[in-house]
């Protein structure tokens, strides 16, 4: 019987009857994929797996099992549905941006460059507790890093594209109003035109000496060389999963300036996400083969 799915993994399971083609988005394209109805691309293998997307004349849905489809919506044909991967990877970058705000307010940075010495020098940090965390991108994720937040005892103020009043959170448009009371900023957003530049020279002036940006969303929320004016000079610190350009060239000054943290964009890729993908994905092919709407449609 001929293929009508497409999956990155064996182990997903399909309705009986239903014979599936596998392809993990490493080696070359698969051939013969012209009755393939449903696709559920590989997560994390770069640009390589979407090329398929105009090879498949049958094509009915795409299942991608990332959070943002900004560079994957507009590969997608006319007429076909595309469901992304909301909610695989919340805790997973929530973990990764506490990690990130913990490793700088307890300057952990310079506790590993003492260990590495066998040096003994003891001197008080920052806190999280009682910091005032400007959160910024109120979805799933940020919803996430939330919870751990508070429960850290932080005090933490909402930020959506869109103001919503009876659950407490401000416009993006309040932004540089709240800027001046963070100690540490949170960036959590898509890479779109509204969100390109976000953060940019006046904005980072707004903020108060010392403060803290962390950012996991899309490293063009921020401006790269206004940030690095600005965490060069000491006067603000930095910690990045995400930068622009990716990846940050290996020369580039902001690997090494002091009180910047940066992680190579592998924020949302810890254990957690491999069964949670599978659940999903196992259930949108039931879906798509049991005639039910699908899950996540963007």
């Amino acid at each position: 019987m001929t293929e009508r799915v497409l999956l990155p993994w064996k182990d997903i399971e399909v309705p009986d009857g239903q014979p599936a083609r596998i392809y993990d988005g490493t080696g070359p394209l698969p051939v013969d994929v012209d009755q393939i109805e449903f696709y559920v691309l590989p997560y994390d293998r770069g640009p390589e797996p979407a090329k398929l997307l105009s090879r498949l004349p049958a094509l009915k849905a795409v299942q991608t099992l990332s959070a943002g489809v900004e560079g994957l919506a507009p590969l997608v044909p006319e007429g076909v549905q595309l469901a992304n991967g909301r909610g695989l990877h919340d805790l997973s970058v929530a973990e990764h941006a506490m990690a990130l705000i913990h490793a700088a307010q307890r300057d952990l940075p310079r506790w590993f460059a003492q260990q590495a010495t066998g040096s003994w020098v003891r001197e008080h940090t920052r806190s999280l507790a009682d910091s005032r965390v400007l959160l910024v991108g109120y979805g799933s994720i940020g919803q996430a890093i939330e919870r751990q937040l508070l429960a850290a005892e932080a005090v933490v103020t909402r930020v959506a594209r869109t103001a919503r009043p009876s659950a407490g959170v401000h416009a993006v448009s309040e932004l540089r109003d709240l800027l001046p009371a963070a100690d540490i900023v949170v960036l959590i957003l898509p890479g779109t035109a509204e969100t390109q530049g976000l953060i940019g020279a006046a904005e980072l002036r707004l903020l108060p000496d010392d403060a803290l940006i962390v950012n996991v969303g899309r490293g063009t929320a921020i401006d790269t060389d206004a940030l690095l004016a600005e965490t060069s000079s000491g006067r603000l610190r930095a910690g990045l999963d995400v930068v622009d350009p990716e990846p940050l060239p290996s020369d580039h000054p902001l690997w090494t300036v002091s009180g910047v943290v940066i992680t190579p964009h592998i924020a949302g890729g810890s254990a957690s996400f491999y069964p949670r993908a599978k659940c999903l994905a196992t259930e949108q092919v039931r879906r798509f083969f049991g005639g039910l709407p699908l899950l996540n449609l963007v």
